[in-house]
């Protein structure tokens, strides 16, 4: 496995593409391509990987991808077990800034455009308030034609534009340079993991995965993520804490914490705080009143 160089079939005669996607997962590799993705997840939970950033998702996130980022959107394992009757539904838009909308990005009027074309390069979440907004807009590009299309998708971008509260994803010292032979092995240290974070995982362990030593692998991913495995691996079992917290067979915070892989409470309860900005029960309290 490696970061697949993706060619999206954009037709000679479109400046963009869309892509509705209906299936029981999402793509399950680490993944990019030369154009900038505007994703809405219409329907789906899971946990997106895009360069340093690490985060779940759920239905009615909207994502913008930076071209040439490397990004996974990693289905919840009940999506991948046999005979499982859930499924995922998104729209997906791609389109290259240094192709043929170039031209369109160097109009004055397409200012506050380019500039954020520009700032996404390493990628961007909407706030909450702003998904349905957008979604409409999406939905108009996907029902549009032609010329029609294009005009649709240079409203949705200027409305993208004028939004201020947008979460940006991986940070700026994340490189999204990164060759095929380093990509086959951030992929498997993803993989590995996401599959097996309830274990009491050893830096020996996960070097042995990418053939290399706990040291070599520690300056690797630290140099390649600007984090370290061990705050990898943690956010990797806090997300999947955040999501067993709002399964409606919850028992308790404790119960949680050694199902995620945390030896003990007291060590879930600061990493979670840590990471979140809330302990458990604060986050508890803020998700059930929002629900």
């Amino acid at each position: 496995m490696k970061v697949v160089q993706f060619t999206i079939p954009v037709a000679a005669d479109n400046s963009i593409h869309l892509q509705e996607d209906k299936l029981r997962h999402f793509y399950e590799h680490l993944h990019r391509h030369t154009e900038t993705q505007i994703t809405w997840v219409v329907k789906g939970e899971g946990t997106l990987l895009a360069g340093n950033y690490m985060q779940r998702f759920t239905s009615g996130d909207i994502f913008v991808i930076g071209a040439n980022q490397p990004h996974l959107f990693k289905s919840d394992p009940e999506y991948l077990e046999e005979g499982s009757a859930r499924s995922i539904h998104s729209i997906n838009l791609f389109f290259n800034p240094k192709g043929f909308l170039s031209q369109l990005l160097a109009f004055p009027e397409m200012r506050g455009i380019k500039k954020f074309v520009d700032v996404s390069t390493h990628g961007m979440k909407a706030h909450d308030t702003d998904q349905h907004r957008l979604t409409e807009h999406i939905s108009k590009v996907n029902a549009s034609a032609s010329g029609y299309r294009l005009a649709s998708f240079i409203e949705l971008l200027q409305v993208m534009a004028d939004l201020k509260k947008w979460e940006y994803l991986s940070t700026d010292s994340f490189a999204n340079v990164i060759t095929d032979s380093e990509g086959l092995r951030m992929n498997d240290v993803y993989q590995y993991t996401m599959a097996n974070y309830t274990e009491n995982i050893t830096i020996e362990q996960v070097a042995a995965v990418v053939y290399l030593t706990p040291q070599s692998f520690c300056r690797y991913f630290k140099k390649h993520t600007s984090k370290t495995y061990i705050g990898f691996l943690n956010e990797v079992r806090i997300n999947e804490a955040c999501k067993r917290f709002t399964e409606l067979d919850f028992k308790s915070i404790s119960t949680v914490a050694y199902q995620t892989g945390f030896n003990n409470v007291v060590t879930f309860n600061r990493v979670f705080k840590s990471i979140t900005g809330k302990a458990p029960r604060e986050y508890l309290k803020a998700y059930h009143t929002k629900a």
